[in-house]
């Protein structure tokens, strides 16, 4: 196969497994999804989708947030993890958009970055689920998948969302990063790994990767 038809296979194969593609965190804007997004750091899905709802029963906009303290919003939050440094975050930046932005969440890269506690992946995610804005925000799955495929080299995360954007058409970000996070949850996971249920990895994947399967498969 050449690159461009491991491309179009990985396209084609996530377009018929999820034409619908659901959206992990649960939110209402893009206020409550930065909030969930940032709370989702070293967590999972689930745990923030327990959390958020308590949260956003006492404040589900950066006005009311601000009249939390930041203890209030750690002791809410805490199941999650990293309470301390997420509470101080949500209630800082929840004060810069009033401050700055009418309460609004702002739509460019740098206005997100600057905010406290969110990084590039958490704006990307913001940028692209919230606004529908050409994003591809990479997490550990896309990481994984991305060099189990041979699409990138997985040095970095930085690297692999430039080998991305370069390979997969911009039209189809928004849509194919979720789609890659539900098949590496379901199909490719780090452990539990099946490769012969992982059609894309069994049938254009890194032959390193492969071979290491099949020998801790026999071990």
């Amino acid at each position: 196969m050449t690159k461009q038809e491991k491309v179009d296979f990985v396209i084609n194969t996530l377009k018929a497994l999820y034409p619908e593609v659901p959206v992990p965190l649960d939110h209402k804007d893009p206020y409550t999804l930065l909030i969930a997004v940032l709370m989702s750091a070293q967590s999972t899905d689930v745990r923030v989708n327990q959390i958020t709802p308590l949260l956003f029963e006492k404040a589900d906009n950066p006005y009311d947030m601000v009249k939390l303290t930041v203890d209030e919003i750690r002791d809410i939050i805490r199941p999650v993890g990293l309470s301390p440094m997420k509470s101080k975050g949500i209630h800082g930046l929840s004060q810069i958009l009033i401050d700055k932005y009418d309460g609004e969440v702002p739509q460019t890269y740098e206005a997100l970055e600057a905010l406290p506690a969110v990084g590039h992946k958490t704006a990307a995610v913001v940028l692209s689920q919230a606004f529908g804005i050409p994003a591809f925000p990479v997490d550990t799955h896309i990481q994984r998948l991305m060099y189990r495929w041979n699409l990138s080299n997985g040095k970095s995360v930085v690297q692999t969302e430039k080998d991305a954007k370069r390979l997969f058409p911009e039209a189809l970000w928004n849509d194919l990063h979720l789609q890659i996070i539900w098949y590496g949850r379901q199909y490719s996971p780090a452990r539990g790994w099946d490769l012969d249920k992982d059609i894309i990895t069994k049938t254009i994947g890194r032959k390193s990767e492969i071979d290491k399967y099949y020998k801790n498969k026999k071990s």
